[in-house]
């Protein structure tokens, strides 16, 4: 059976449509579920602009149902998955409303320091959505939520969600590696894992200071020695300091 969404029996007006070329400006007719199309006058190969990549942005079968994805569309893939983690993060959690606002305000700050760092945005914010996902584990079998616990707990999770969402074997391993030891930073770690650390760490002091504050000349010697980047301590002093 043909996906819906790419059976033109189930196309409404405006699934037909023309496109300038970037290069030579002139009309290119598109299908919506053209990936790219030549240009009839100039040759050049470009992107169909109004792609709608909907399900193709966390469906396993994407490629085979729309074609080979260009290598723009493959990171595009990626980005977006990022929303779908976001959203089975919170069914997971559910009215674990404290828990749901901290992955999210890791995933912020984490948005910020990836893109100053210029890491792997996919790997990062799926990472950071996920960091704590084992916790609810680890209250259960353990009898309390320790950073060890619920890093080993949350590793089987997180592995679930992204297979369940398509995700690439390797950004799995990658993001499962850095919720495995989230809180324990190795000799040698990744950019992406710097960055998740450093985001967590943010949001931590945060909800810390507000309870108990502490001098800004104490802030910002903590900052010097515990924060993994550059970014991260760029908007640790932002938001821990102002």
């Amino acid at each position: 059976m043909k996906c819906p969404g790419q059976d033109t029996q189930y196309w409404k007006p405006g699934a037909i449509y023309d496109a300038k070329c970037p290069k030579c400006e002139k009309i290119v007719e598109f299908f919506k579920d053209d990936t790219t199309r030549k240009c009839p006058h100039c040759g050049h190969r470009f992107i169909n602009p109004q792609l709608d990549f909907g399900c193709a942005s966390y469906c396993q079968f994407a490629e085979q149902c729309i074609g080979n994805l260009p290598p723009e569309l493959i990171a595009q893939k990626e980005d977006l998955l990022k929303d779908r983690v976001a959203i089975e993060m919170k069914k997971y959690f559910r009215a674990d409303f404290k828990r749901i606002s901290h992955a999210g305000r890791v995933a912020r700050y984490a948005e910020r320091i990836g893109k100053n760092e210029n890491g792997n945005l996919a790997i990062i914010l799926a990472s950071a959505y996920l960091h704590d996902i084992g916790i609810l584990e680890a209250e259960k079998k353990h009898n309390g939520a320790g950073a060890e616990y619920h890093e080993s707990e949350g590793v089987p999770i997180a592995r679930e969600i992204l297979e369940k969402l398509g995700a690439a074997e390797p950004l799995v391993e990658a993001v499962c590696d850095i919720v495995g030891h989230h809180r324990h930073p190795r000799d040698e770690e990744s950019l992406e894992f710097k960055t998740v650390y450093d985001a967590d760490l943010i949001a931590n002091l945060e909800s810390e200071y507000e309870e108990n504050p502490v001098e800004q000349d104490q802030i910002r010697e903590m900052i010097e020695s515990r924060f993994l980047t550059g970014g991260g301590k760029s908007e640790a002093e932002k938001i821990l300091i102002g």
